[in-house]
């Protein structure tokens, strides 16, 4: 546990000096995109990891967060309210999806919460089709490094809620839902209310997401955060990690940045296919992602010393 607690300080420190240390806007622009990534996966964790609701409409919320934020803030509305304002609304959307959605069980629940991301994607590309492009005066001033932070501080948050949820009553609670609802019932965990919390939480933290890709990028389209792709990413980096655990989202996220950019170089025609084969791969190789093999191979280890 010291050994846990010292690594993931000395990470932590690393990634807090790291534009003092490495200054090159390309390493500093990749580390950021692993810690966006990041944290949409954690935020989809919340849900899908540790309540085991697989939710397909994430992007709805990443999507939404997005483009209040993004809407407020080139109206002149101050970023920090603009991002209060772009969480806010994620969340709110999350307690009026989750209530009635949470009711439904299986691929039911995953099928509304995917027609509701994709109503919102279509509904914002027929609303706003141009492009949204930063301001020349926005532009002047655009800098990497206090969105770098930002996206540090959202892992940092979002990390802390997922090691909460491995430590406290509602995670033990939660994790008995994901197990078996209705014998979680049966001991007395209001299944119900588990869910919706952490669904609310997952909403919560992907409208922060959304919100910092809009802070981020200099034009995009609008419809483009409410993209399935924002779904699958976060799920595909979850499952790749280690779904259910603290690490395995921020983990998972590294490797898929790292294995799409060599990917779409070398091989830019197949890249998608070859990923969609090395991800069968590893989930059939290491069901419970790369944290739970990490763990297999150390406890052999230890055992092998013994």
């Amino acid at each position: 546990m010291r050994g846990q607690v010292v690594a993931v300080s000395l990470i932590a420190l690393a990634l807090v000096l790291l534009p003092a240390l490495a200054p090159r806007d390309n390493v500093l622009n990749w580390v950021f995109l692993a810690l966006l990534y990041g944290a949409l996966a954690q935020s989809w964790n919340l849900l899908g990891g540790f309540g085991g609701q697989v939710n397909l409409g994430h992007a709805a919320f990443f999507g939404l967060g997005s483009l209040v934020t993004r809407t407020l803030w080139l109206n002149q509305v101050p970023l920090p309210l603009a991002l209060v304002a772009g969480t806010a609304a994620a969340t709110a959307m999350g307690v009026i999806i989750g209530a009635p959605s949470l009711r439904l069980r299986g691929p039911y629940f995953a099928i509304g919460t995917l027609a509701v991301a994709e109503i919102l994607r279509i509904t914002t590309a027929n609303a706003l089709p141009e492009v949204s492009f930063l301001p020349t005066t926005y532009l002047a001033g655009y800098r990497l490094l206090p969105r770098y932070y930002l996206a540090l501080g959202l892992v940092s948050a979002v990390t802390f809620v997922a090691w909460w949820l491995t430590r406290s009553r509602f995670g033990y609670g939660l994790a008995a839902v994901r197990e078996d609802a209705d014998v979680a019932e049966a001991i007395g965990v209001h299944a119900f209310s588990h869910k919706l919390l952490a669904f609310v939480l997952s909403s919560l933290f992907a409208g922060m997401a959304g919100g910092l890709f809009a802070y981020y990028h200099v034009s995009y389209y609008l419809q483009f955060p409410f993209n399935p792709i924002w779904t699958f990413d976060a799920l595909l980096i979850t499952f790749l990690g280690g779904a259910g655990t603290v690490w395995g989202p921020l983990v998972g996220a590294g490797f898929f940045l790292l294995l799409r950019e060599t990917l779409a170089l070398r091989l830019v025609e197949l890249h998608l296919l070859i990923f969609g084969i090395v991800f069968v791969l590893v989930v059939l190789v290491f069901p419970g992602g790369f944290v739970a093999a990490w763990r297999a191979l150390a406890t052999r280890s230890e055992r092998s010393l013994q």
